[in-house]
This record gives C-alpha cells, sequence and structure tokens, in this order.
C-alpha cells in the first residue's frame, strides 16, 4: 500500500496461521528453552545459555500472536506501519506478534491543568466489525427546496466494506458516517419541497421511496472513499417545525375542504343531469327553461349542502 497521501487504500485480504497448529510449538519452545539451557550449564558452555534464554523469550513472545476471529469480524494486519493485510475468516489463528494491536492511549493536559485520557482503543488488536449497523439519526431541522423549516430524521442500515479504507483513508470511520449521514439528509431537503409541490413533483412526503433511494445514492457517494456499504435508508420521522404546523395543518385542512366540496359538486352535477335526462327519455314531466334551472338549483342546494333539506310542499297547480 502506498502512504502517500491522497492515495486510496485497497484491502487485502490473507490466510493467518492456523492457531491450533502453532499451539504445539508455543509448548515446546519453554520445554526445549529449559533443557537447552539446563545443559549448557551443566557444560560450562555460554552460547548454549544464551540460546535456552532465546527460546524461552520466543516462547513468551509467541503468546501474543494468538487471536481469534467472530463471523463477520476482520482483523487488520499492520507491521511497523505498513499494512500487510486482512483476515476476514473467523477462527483460530497465530500471526506475528508484532502485528499492531491498535492505537495505543496517552494523557492529554487541557487548558486549565486537567489531565484526561485519549485514544483509547477503539478496534483492540485492529479488529472491525463487518456486520450492518444501524444509525438512527438526530432530528434535524432544516428548510427545504421552498424555504419551510421542517424537522426530519433518518435511519440508516451500513456496514464497512473495505477494511484498509476505513482504517486508513479517514479518521474515525463511525464518526465519519454520522457527519456524512447528516450532511447527505440536510441537502437531500433542499432538493424536495415538503409538500404541495408542482404538479407530478415527488415531495418528500408523497415520494417516500423515491426520496430515499435518493438519499441512498448520496450516502453511496459520500462514504465509498471511507469504505462502508450503505445497506438501506429511510425516513423515520418528517413534519414541519412548531413555529408553522398551526399555519400548515390549516392549509391543508383547507385543502381538503376545498378538494371535498369538488367531489361533492362533480358528484351533484351529475345527479342533476341524470334526473333531468331520465325526466325526459320518461316523458314523466315537460318543463321548460325556466322550471329546469329552478329544479337544478334545489337539487344543488340539497345534495351540496351539509345540513339535510326541508322539503316545502306545494299543494297546488305546478305553475301556481
Amino acid at each position: 500500500m502506498d502512504s502517500h497521501s491522497g492515495v486510496i487504500s485497497r484491502e487485502r485480504e490473507v490466510t493467518a496461521v492456523t492457531g491450533w497448529g502453532m499451539l504445539p510449538v508455543t509448548v515446546l519452545l519453554p520445554v526445549a528453552g529449559l533443557a537447552v539451557l539446563l545443559h549448557a550449564a551443566q557444560a560450562h558452555a555460554p552460547l548454549g545459555v544464551l540460546a535456552g534464554v532465546l527460546l524461552g523469550l520466543l516462547a513468551v513472545l509467541s503468546l501474543f500472536g494468538y487471536f481469534t476471529l467472530q463471523p463477520n469480524q476482520a482483523r487488520v494486519l499492520v507491521l511497523f506501519g505498513a499494512y500487510r493485510g486482512t483476515v476476514r475468516r473467523d477462527g483460530f489463528y497465530w500471526a506475528n506478534p508484532f502485528y499492531s494491536n491498535g492505537p495505543g492511549s496517552g494523557l492529554q493536559i487541557g487548558s486549565k491543568g486537567e489531565i484526561s485520557l485519549t485514544g483509547a482503543k477503539k478496534n483492540p488488536r485492529m479488529k472491525i466489525s463487518l456486520r450492518a449497523r444501524n444509525l438512527n439519526g438526530d432530528k434535524l431541522k432544516v428548510n427545504d427546496k421552498q424555504g419551510n423549516p421542517i424537522e426530519i430524521a433518518a435511519v440508516i442500515v451500513w456496514r464497512v466494506a473495505d477494511t484498509a479504507q476505513a482504517l486508513f483513508d479517514v479518521d474515525d470511520y463511525e464518526e465519519y458516517v454520522r457527519l456524512q449521514a447528516e450532511s447527505a439528509l440536510r441537502h437531500l431537503c433542499s432538493q424536495y419541497a415538503y409538500d404541495h409541490g408542482e404538479q407530478y413533483e415527488v415531495t418528500l412526503r408523497s415520494g417516500v421511496d423515491e426520496v430515499s433511494q435518493a438519499l441512498t445514492q448520496e450516502l453511496e457517494q459520500r462514504l465509498a472513499k471511507a469504505g462502508i456499504a450503505i445497506e438501506e435508508s429511510r425516513l423515520t420521522h418528517l413534519a414541519y417545525a412548531p413555529e408553522i404546523a398551526q399555519a400548515m395543518l390549516r392549509r391543508q385542512q383547507a385543502d381538503a375542504i376545498i378538494a371535498a366540496r369538488q367531489k361533492i359538486v362533480q358528484g351533484a352535477v351529475g345527479m342533476v343531469d341524470l334526473a333531468l335526462r331520465e325526466l325526459s327519455q320518461r316523458q314523466i314531466v315537460d318543463l321548460d327553461p325556466e322550471r329546469k334551472a329552478a329544479m337544478v338549483s334545489n337539487l344543488l342546494v340539497v345534495l351540496c349542502g351539509e345540513s339535510d333539506a326541508k322539503p316545502v310542499i306545494n299543494t297546488g297547480t305546478l305553475y301556481g
């Protein structure tokens, strides 16, 4: 891997030595070292004593090379700052004990003299979980395409796809995902109106599937450099901001009333037309234009009124 700035890291999958195969070696090393040390001491051989001590040190050192991996877990192998590969298969393994065990911890002195522990091992032994994770974002107050303040939140399902990029191309990939998810959600809101868009326009409220797909695509572009794969993203909260919620509620109620009135009028006109045609075809009564107009007016009042009509019965002649 090229360590120059601006170069994208790429994961290389490698296979480590099985731990069960190295276990007998680790057990035999101290026994062999003790045997060599006793033999050298009896023979007064300084080199033999040194060899026995080295075997004992190797036995102790080899104990730090064992590690286990669970399903959907990987370990990144870094030797003296150089990336050597990633072990992805679960099991019991042994690797070079000098492979990095993750970022160390240290002490930091604050501006007021307080001492705090920094750099704690977030990924012990350079292990990374490959499992799917949920990011349940906080409610954000943003402006939509029309400038209306709204509240929005989303849940994002993501996982680490490239361990080398996640560890070496960004400082903290988990924090990177959180910040980029918030930025992508803010940018998404500026592209869509909450509601009441133009004809056939996709809005945040009506086009849930389209908006979720657009959010997923933008997150994939933003997080590709960190080796993060997006499984799914969905809006979990969508509402007007409190300061305009009442005004928008009245607007929605007015729109609903207008839509309902339109349907009622369309239905009433159809019923009046049907009544006039039936009367004419069956020759039940012959009405002149003035009487037809009066009948249409009365029927529309009855059909479109909110309260029940109270008819007045005329017992006289039709034209009286």
